[in-house]
């Protein structure tokens, strides 16, 4: 696909995130998040946005949904006779779209439901399969890209501005409890359809603004798990990490965070408590290669709620804000009121440290 080219400055605060979520598991509206989105349409160039949503497949509950992005005609049938040899295909289908004016060069999108084969898991965990799968296919059938992978979730994104992407996609059709979105303002790289966020691996989808320094170390940290980035864009590592440090290490998302974004040694030496300071030296020194330099905000999804995280030093807006059950994570206040109007309660996610909206257990759900 034909790269765009880049505008000869750099927007520092740029690229707008928003994620909202129902802890109830009541569906959101997709009109409420396109119009947050809609509201922080400066901080995109029309070159990438998209959406994640949770809860979308009841249907397929069960199923791996892997949704493919193909770069030509013959892409679908290469990834069938793959997916044949490691998977059982429950159910394929074109993901349906509608034309819009301002989306052009699309890709072939479809998406499959799957379970791993019995005869090939000998024994192995059926998500680190899974994994492998994944990366097996965006590295060597030619012509695909797996956009997301998890249970009950999808990822739509591509070359755009976030409202006609959404209407590209026909998000409307989709009950979600969970919406998370993005729209990008490259600066270091280009503008293509896998390049665009949300991210994706398993359960985990994350959204980021800003840079990371540290890209090649956290790449290479990942590769030696079995985790390859051929995406092309610093944000894909922060995906794999996620699910590297809490699906297969089994950290907590605070633990996850403290490996992500510690406090600087400086800060460590100053804690008086001797446990807590055992703990951060540990984790500092288990973990040097998770370390996400640079200047970013994230926001994170997951099967169980989602997650905001920014940089030690807050170097990218990050807000948070409640209204009845409803979580909001997202760039600017103002989208949050656009996407769902007034909070009851809003505050500044501070920095390194992780804001979280967990879904209500089901008892909490009922009260």
């Amino acid at each position: 696909m034909d790269m765009h080219r880049l505008p000869p400055f750099k927007i520092h605060a740029a690229c707008g995130t928003l994620g909202i979520l129902d802890r109830t598991r009541a569906a959101v509206p997709a009109e409420d998040i396109v119009r947050g989105m809609a509201n922080m349409r400066e901080r995109g160039n029309g070159l990438g946005a998209g959406y994640v949503g949770y809860g979308i497949y009841p249907e397929h509950a069960d199923d791996y949904c892997l949704h493919m992005m193909g770069l030509d005609d013959g892409a679908r049938e290469r990834l069938r006779s793959y997916l044949q040899t490691v998977c059982n295909i429950r159910h394929d289908e074109p993901i349906q779209t509608r034309p819009t004016p301002t989306i052009h060069d699309e890709p072939i999108l479809w998406r499959w439901f799957v379970q791993p084969r019995e005869d090939k898991l000998a024994g192995r965990d059926p998500e680190d399969y899974l994994v492998n799968v994944v990366m097996t296919i965006n590295r060597d059938v030619e012509g695909c890209y797996i956009a997301s992978s998890g249970k009950n979730m999808g990822i739509f994104k591509g070359v755009g501005y976030p409202e006609p992407i959404a209407e590209y996609y026909r998000l409307e059709e989709y009950n979600a409890h969970c919406w998370i979105a993005h729209t990008r303002f490259p600066t270091n790289t280009g503008g293509w359809w896998g390049g665009a966020h949300p991210f994706g691996l398993l359960q985990w989808s994350i959204v980021h603004n800003g840079e990371l320094s540290s890209y090649g170390v956290n790449k290479r940290y990942v590769a030696s798990f079995g985790y390859e980035c051929t995406l092309f864009t610093d944000s894909e590592v922060i995906s794999y990490m996620l699910d590297l440090l809490c699906r297969r290490h089994r950290l907590t998302i605070e633990q996850a965070a403290l490996a992500m974004a510690p406090p600087e040694w400086e800060e460590v030496d100053r804690v008086t408590d001797p446990a807590r300071k055992r703990m951060l030296t540990i984790m500092r020194q288990t973990y040097p290669g998770a370390l996400l330099n640079g200047p970013f905000a994230v926001i994170a999804g997951h099967d169980g709620g989602m997650v905001g995280l920014s940089d030690r030093l807050k170097l990218r807006p990050l807000v948070a804000a409640e209204k009845g059950a409803r979580g909001y994570i997202a760039s600017e206040e103002a989208a949050i009121w656009a996407a769902g109007g007034q909070p009851e309660k809003s505050w500044p996610v501070v920095a390194g440290q992780p804001v979280r909206f967990d879904l209500y257990e089901a008892k909490e759900a009922a009260a």
